[in-house]
């Protein structure tokens, strides 16, 4: 069995072309990829070859794990999903090809426990599951954040999982062009706001300079929590947090029951994933597309297209 995917082969250099599947276990399921989706964070740093290593991390690999599908195969145990709509967080089976995090192909073989199924009304906008179940993880383990910091795909998800539990937050935003879009919360440029006690502010900007700002907007005994992904070392001035008696928690992959969370919130109507998805593109047209979603600031969210890919 075969699929078409996406490889880096190295960093700024992609193809599309057919690879071997590793073939399916009985714990297996195969699912035909409708929709993928473009990271900006984990997939940028892989395409400018900075991502820091991690287990699996080398070249060539197939990206990707955001991906919406249909079961078309199953295991003895799994024969009673076959036709259901599945999200998948990414795979590992393409043979001597890496899978990091592998889900930027037309098919797929995953175990089954990895399939999650989700209602087809969905469509593209079920390959943001797994942001969401991201800035789920972020906001679970405290205070509910009154500011986020940063107005793209996961703050905007951070924001509007803080209004579902009632919290009513603000965003910083530096580009104009991600200015609108809030949806029961405000968005406004960092210096237009002059705010200082803040209890928890969730950073979801990525931007390794930025703690020693956002320390001087804390409370005492604030947090302030980083969400998003931060290739280069992190520091802060030491005086500044010292006097704020500041607390640092780091936000790190969703897990089961954040994933249980935000499918829940979605199908109780009080998490909407309307509004990401701004750019789409045939799959075959890849590289295009990447591009256009690491250098288009317009850009939230590019959708990869492989329905007609099979």
């Amino acid at each position: 069995m075969e699929t078409h995917a996406i490889v880096l082969n190295r960093p700024g250099i992609l193809s599309v072309g057919r690879i071997a599947l590793t073939p399916p276990g009985n714990a297996d399921v195969v699912v035909d990829v409708a929709f993928s989706g473009i990271s900006t964070g984990t997939e940028r740093l892989l395409w400018e070859g900075r991502m820091p290593p991690f287990p699996g991390m080398g070249y060539p690999l197939v990206p990707g794990y955001e991906s919406v599908g249909c079961v078309i195969a199953a295991g003895p145990g799994h024969q009673h999903r076959i036709g259901e709509t599945v999200f998948v967080p990414g795979a590992n089976c393409f043979g001597g090809i890496r899978g990091l995090f592998g889900g930027s192909a037309s098919r797929l073989v995953v175990p089954a426990s990895r399939a999650v199924t989700i209602d087809p009304g969905l469509g593209e906008r079920g390959i943001l599951i797994a942001l969401a179940a991201t800035a789920q993880h972020a906001i679970a383990g405290g205070e509910l954040p009154e500011l986020v910091v940063g107005h793209g795909v996961v703050g905007r998800l951070l924001a509007r999982l803080i209004v579902a539990a009632g919290g009513a937050p603000r965003v910083w935003e530096v580009n104009q062009q991600r200015m609108d879009g809030g949806s029961g919360y405000s968005v406004l440029h960092p210096d237009d706001d002059t705010r200082r006690d803040y209890r928890c502010i969730c950073d979801a900007s990525g931007d390794r300079a930025i703690l020693d700002t956002l320390i001087a907007r804390i409370a005492f005994g604030g947090e302030i929590v980083l969400a998003g992904f931060y290739a280069d070392r992190l520091s802060f001035a030491f005086p500044m947090a010292f006097m704020r008696e500041a607390r640092l928690r780091v936000a790190a992959q969703w897990q089961p029951d954040d994933l249980e969370t935000v499918c829940r919130l979605i199908a109780d109507g009080r998490l909407s994933l309307d509004g990401f998805i701004t750019h789409r593109s045939p799959a075959m047209q890849a590289d295009a597309a990447y591009r256009t979603a690491f250098g288009d600031p317009a850009c939230l969210k590019m959708i990869l297209d492989w329905r007609a890919s099979a």
